[in-house]
């Protein structure tokens, strides 16, 4: 039996994106769960797959908003997203294709260890050397949220304000729509994206650790 590996993502997956944005409603996702099934999730299904031995396994998001504390009652995630267990996140939209890596929300202690790690000058430097080159190769750094100022008890004229500033630490890639992304040629950019931001990932696992 010929075993099926994956080969991208086919346009009957953006076009149900595309479509989802447009009519975010049961109505429309009940007629196109076949569809979402086939082309969006059997795919990410597949890359997850062949992720697993190099990035850890990877756990696919529900499709479901949850509008319990949300003005916008839209029922249905317009994109498809996944995590992977060693560091990493993919995700799949009318967009194109996107990575991340980090730590996109710290709690309490993990914020302290971070802030902490930034302030000291070995780990600190190490840190805006990891940033720079990332920047360096297009690579954009984001976070949940980050403060107006420097945190409570740092100087605002800090070397490494920018970096006390956040409330968490991502890697992030956006591919825009192109052929590529329907052949296998999609994994190789994950990959490579991952591969190159493991020492931000490894920089955080040693300095803010994982929550309490």
């Amino acid at each position: 039996m010929m075993t099926v590996g994956f080969s991208g993502w086919p346009a009957e997956a953006l076009e149900f994106y595309e479509g989802l944005e447009a009519d975010n409603s049961r109505g429309y996702w009940t007629a196109h769960k076949a569809m979402y099934e086939h082309s969006v999730r059997e795919p990410m299904t597949l890359l997850l797959a062949e992720l697993e031995s190099e990035f850890g396994a990877g756990k696919i998001f529900r499709p479901y908003r949850d509008v319990r504390f949300s003005a916008d009652k839209s029922p249905y995630k317009t994109a498809i997203g996944a995590t992977l267990s060693g560091g990493g996140y993919v995700q799949l939209s009318a967009d194109g294709l996107a990575a991340g890596s980090g730590m996109y929300v710290m709690d309490a202690e993990q914020l302290a260890r971070y802030r902490h790690a930034v302030d000291d000058d070995t780990s600190g430097a190490q840190l805006v050397t990891l940033v720079d080159e990332l920047t360096g190769q297009g690579v954009d750094i984001t976070g949940h949220d980050h403060l107006k100022t420097a945190p409570r008890g740092y100087a605002k004229d800090h070397p490494r304000v920018e970096l006390l500033r956040f409330k968490g630490v991502v890697a992030w890639r956006q591919w825009p729509v192109a052929a590529w992304l329907g052949t296998a040629a999609a994994k190789r950019r994950v990959v490579d994206f991952l591969r190159t931001t493991r020492p931000l990932h490894t920089w955080l696992v040693d300095h803010v650790g994982e929550p309490a």
